[in-house]
């Protein structure tokens, strides 16, 4: 009689040790499904640089950005070789839109070296989205560095979070072509643009310092993007900027460009006579 007393109980115990233990499994998932669900009070803005620039490529950008309003903090991260990350500077707690750059250790041009840095800065978005838990983001990427977030986008962006502005300035989608005949690179971002996220939209600023280029990026490797985005995304927009300060190095500390930068990916109130010029710059694909 107690040996079967005994075994009832053992029963129970091990029933409830199973309900207990899957309940607090679910509850879990279910906080977690929520927390993904709801967009997170963090939404940072990345900035990644072209070939050639490092981490304090944004610099200026930055002072300028910073100059009225909301001072957003900085975060700098360097990607070695191996991965390693290596940071600068620091997120504040009551920052709801902090800057981090991501930067390469191998910062050299050349599609296989792109792919690569794709790699890399998914290596760091992971890293980072653990740390502060954010489940949505803008990004802004100059030169090369738009390339990589389109690659990224496609290929390493994780399920559970959202981009909300891509914003990508001066981004060579076809490399140095002058023409219309695709690189290989530009072949694999449109079979590729599928993977995109659809409610994204997307801002594509091109330099035209000579009227065919900004001195180092074609207009026409630029315009290709309309190729991976277009009738892909909730909205692409291109816009064309000329006149003083629109060679190639210059471009995302361009007044013109700044100003888009509050506007579209910011969301800041900007003074009522820069709007109007503004409207004047997009074309809309």
């Amino acid at each position: 009689m107690n040996t079967k007393r005994i075994a009832k109980w053992g029963v129970c115990i091990i029933a409830v040790g199973f309900l207990t233990f899957f309940g607090a499994t679910w509850q879990r998932k279910q906080v977690k499904d929520l927390k993904n669900e709801f967009p997170s009070e963090l939404a940072p803005v990345f900035f990644v640089p072209g070939s050639s620039a490092g981490q304090n490529r944004f610099n200026l950008l930055f002072s300028k950005l910073n100059k009225d309003g909301h001072v957003h903090s900085v975060l700098k991260v360097k990607v070695s070789r191996d991965g390693h990350l290596t940071y600068t500077g620091k997120i504040n707690k009551d920052d709801p839109s902090p800057f981090i750059v991501v930067a390469f250790q191998n910062n050299h041009d050349g599609y296989s070296n792109i792919k690569k840095q794709a790699d890399w800065f998914s290596i760091a978005f992971d890293q980072l989205q653990k740390i502060y838990h954010f489940n949505h983001f803008s990004a802004v990427g100059h030169s090369n560095g738009g390339v990589i977030l389109t690659l990224f986008l496609e290929k390493y962006l994780p399920k559970h979070v959202t981009i909300n502005r891509l914003m990508t300035i001066a981004s060579p989608f076809n490399l140095e072509r002058r023409s219309t005949k695709k690189t290989q690179m530009l072949k694999d971002l449109i079979a590729g643009r599928k993977n995109l996220p659809k409610k994204m939209k997307v801002y594509s600023i091109a330099g035209t310092e000579n009227y065919s280029g900004d001195g180092t990026v074609p207009f026409m490797s630029v315009d290709s993007g309309k190729y991976i985005f277009q009738d892909c995304v909730a909205g692409y927009t291109e816009v064309v900027v000329t006149g003083s300060g629109t060679f190639h190095s210059a471009l995302p500390q361009n007044p013109q460009i700044v100003h888009m930068i509050e506007q579209y990916i910011l969301k800041a109130n900007i003074p009522s006579n820069v709007q109007r010029q503004n409207k004047m710059l997009p074309r809309i694909h």
